[in-house]
């Protein structure tokens, strides 16, 4: 199981958090957010931990940019990207030498109609489904899983929103369902925190002991 830790902003916290080797780090680009990363460089990462890239209806530029400023492995878009931008997105991908993953998140609520996924399984490489909430991200609740068995498509997707250590026992139970198969990664962020954007080292190393 794949794990990525999100929310990162602090150099210091990254590099214990990345001595921890999470497969995913991610990073926020979005100025509302209270998790938005104000550092102009990171700190050296492993090359075996991705980079993730976390923007919220970002312009196509600026996020070409940061690709290129923070060394991005993979783009996470949180906001309301259609189909066509997600299709030239992918296009302008193409001209950086190495490979970008592309993976789009959807808030997940009681009456979500998993048919607006089928658009961008051709474009996207994997979902991440969070909870519905206020924010884009980060409310630390977590969504009926259950909800998921509607799930149409054979694409393995991320699993976000308000997993803790608490919900441990219960995603590893989530992962033996038929469902739980095509989860590829457990997304966490806010219930591993001592203060915002700053992770506490020891839940950190106990989610991924427990989760690998």
């Amino acid at each position: 199981m794949k794990i990525k830790i999100c929310g990162m902003k602090d150099s210091e916290n990254i590099q214990e958090i990345a001595s921890l080797n999470p497969d995913y780090l991610g990073f926020i680009f979005y100025e509302k957010s209270e998790r938005n990363i104000q550092i102009k460089t990171l700190p050296i990462i492993p090359e075996t931990i991705q980079k993730v890239g976390v923007f919220v209806n970002t312009p196509l530029e600026a996020i070409i940019n940061k690709i290129h400023q923070y060394n991005l492995n993979v783009l996470q878009l949180h906001g309301n990207e259609s189909i066509e931008f997600c299709k030239t997105l992918k296009k302008d991908l193409q001209k950086i030498s190495r490979k970008i993953t592309i993976i789009k998140v959807f808030s997940i609520g009681e009456t979500f109609d998993f048919n607006l996924l089928l658009p961008y399984e051709k474009i996207c490489d994997y979902f991440l489904f969070d909870t519905k909430g206020k924010q884009h991200g980060g409310n630390g609740i977590v969504f009926n899983w259950q909800l998921l068995e509607n799930y149409p498509s054979e694409k393995h997707f991320f699993l976000s929103g308000g997993i803790g250590i608490d919900e441990i026992d219960l995603v590893q139970e989530f992962l033996k369902t038929n469902i739980g198969k095509k989860c590829y990664a457990i997304d966490v962020n806010s219930k591993f925190e001592n203060n915002t954007g700053l992770k506490d080292v020891t839940r950190c190393k106990q989610l991924i002991n427990k989760l690998r």
